[in-house]
């Protein structure tokens, strides 16, 4: 048997080198990999040595030879191509080590030239790894350091790679294939005139991995799937691990994202509910009893059946809490072993742990899409996500009456929690809670009527509260609605060319008004 060794990663080859020589395997190899065996004692062949042609071009040429790709490519049940193989004096390759010059490493660095780039374009490398991988049956083609191990211990076994791990190898290396040529891809086509890089390539090449099947898709007629990115960011929902419960389907997942985006977004500890992708109750606590217990006040009625985030490990307390309703998902960073027990007799429940992100000043840091997609017909709307916070010092009061310093912080958090409600967004808010949300209507007016109704419906006191609007009130209908069901303050983007009459209504009516300069629609 013959293995041709040619990496650029050398994290575990020599290890693994030991590993095929103690095996009886025949060890060829390239340059630095190469020495790395001399090095180590191992008898290595160079594949200059093989192919009796030196490598030249800087090493740009040195596996693009017949006696490297015939090796690789011939069918040992095919009798011409052994006959050929035979007359041409190509010996078979049975085992392919190949890991590509790293160019997804390169390009990320800041300050990358394109000649640096193009520079770790790899050649000879994919050329190998289609070759092998295409002639899967007779070729074990590994790519990565975490398949050594699996191909030892089936070589120690029996002395052979069994058909079905060569065929994984193969899909394996096929899809490292597609994603490194997806990335000069991506990087080429990004290039601006002035070297600079736009966020939009001029072809988008989407690189996803299957998590699972899922058992239907929106509804029970159409299938689907959950992917999550090739390298997800940490403290995503995709990193999520499931401790107990049913399997999530479609709209979980949709929902429990929507939860989980809004959730960890908050400093202190924070409850957030919702309902077909709405929060419908958010609140702050100085645990996460008390947390769920203010946002459950906000929308009792909705909050059965829906998907329940904390950002603080659950403990027994809040979980004996929760317990109390039906709930799909419940996610947090943790559960004590006494909140595990509380949802063991429900085996229903899906329990989701997420660690939440490191933190740090980009939004890949702290768990964030750095893009959005939406699908349209044969297309794809792409933006960079809406990951833009707001502070304190950039609010800009607008009327003649000031907010107090609660009705400050009190707007930061409804505009924080209206930034996850769908367009037309009204967030009543007061003390760290949720008082009313009115969500996705075509008109804003109509958004405050609801949000004012559910408030009332589930008997909460209204006068005092705080009121942010995801986007520009266009006319003062809409304050005139939310002032009289007891607001004294309220947070907007501002920029329409109404903007004097409704500050004029805000003074009328004796509330302050806040000004963000960001809108926030969410559809």
């Amino acid at each position: 048997m013959n293995a041709l060794l040619s990496v650029s990663d050398k994290t575990g080859i020599a290890e693994l080198a030991q590993a095929l020589h103690a095996a009886g395997v025949r060890l060829i190899s390239t340059g630095g990999t190469a020495k790395l065996l001399a090095d180590r004692g191992l008898p290595v062949t160079e594949v200059a040595e093989l192919t009796g042609f030196p490598e030249m071009l800087d090493g740009r040429v040195k596996t693009l030879h017949p006696k490297v790709h015939g090796g690789l490519l011939a069918r040992r049940d095919h009798p011409d191509h052994m006959a050929a193989l035979h007359r041409y004096a190509i010996s078979t390759i049975d085992l392919l080590v190949v890991n590509l010059y790293p160019f997804e490493q390169t390009v990320a660095r800041p300050g990358c030239t394109l000649e640096e780039a193009i520079e770790n374009i790899d050649i000879g490398g994919p050329a190998m790894v289609r070759s092998g991988a295409k002639n899967w049956k007779d070729v074990a083609v590994l790519t990565d350091a975490s398949q050594y191990g699996k191909v030892v211990e089936e070589l120690k076994a029996s002395g052979q790679v069994s058909q079905a791990t060569k065929f994984a190898l193969a899909v394996a290396a096929f899809n490292r294939i597609s994603n490194y040529d997806a990335a000069i891809s991506d990087y080429l086509s990004s290039l601006r005139e002035d070297g600079s890089r736009s966020p939009f390539p001029g072809q988008a090449n989407g690189r996803f991995v299957k998590i699972q099947d899922l058992r239907y898709g929106e509804n029970p007629h159409q299938e689907a799937a959950f992917y999550r990115d090739l390298h997800p960011a940490p403290g995503s929902l995709a990193a999520a691990r499931q401790l107990q419960g049913k399997e999530l389907s479609y709209n979980n997942i949709a929902d429990a994202d929507a939860a989980w985006e809004c959730v960890k977004g908050f400093d202190t500890p924070a409850c957030v509910i919702v309902k077909h992708a709405n929060p419908c109750g958010v609140a702050l606590g100085k645990d996460p009893l008390e947390a769920y217990s203010k946002a459950f006040q906000t929308d009792p009625t909705s909050a059965f059946g829906g998907i329940i985030a904390f950002n603080r490990p659950l403990d027994g307390a809040g979980a004996q809490a929760v317990a109390k309703q039906f709930v799909e998902v419940l996610m947090a960073p943790g559960f004590t072993p006494e909140a595990l027990q509380v949802f063991a007799g429900k085996a229903n429940v899906r329990l989701l742990q997420i660690a939440l992100p490191p933190g740090g000043a980009t939004a890949w840091e702290q768990g964030r899409n750095a893009m959005d997609i939406k699908r349209v017909g044969s297309g794809l709307l792409m933006q960079t996500a809406d990951n833009r916070e707001l502070t304190l010092a950039e609010l800009k009061v607008v009327t003649k009456k000031q907010p107090t310093p609660r009705e400050l912080q009190d707007l930061l958090f409804a505009w924080k929690v209206a930034k996850y409600v769908k367009s037309n967004a009204i967030v009543f808010c007061k003390d760290g809670m949720t008082i009313g949300v009115g969500a996705g209507q075509m008109s804003r007016v109509d958004s405050a009527r609801i949000a004012a109704i559910k408030a009332g419906n589930a008997g909460l006191e209204m006068n005092g509260t705080v009121v942010a609007s995801d986007a520009f009130f266009p006319f003062r209908d809409g304050l005139d609605v939310v002032v009289d069901a007891g607001a004294t303050c309220v947070v907007q983007p501002g920029g329409s060319m109404r903007d004097p009459e409704v500050i004029a209504a805000a003074d009328e009516r004796g509330v302050a008004m806040v000004f963000t300069g960001v809108r926030h629609f969410r559809h």
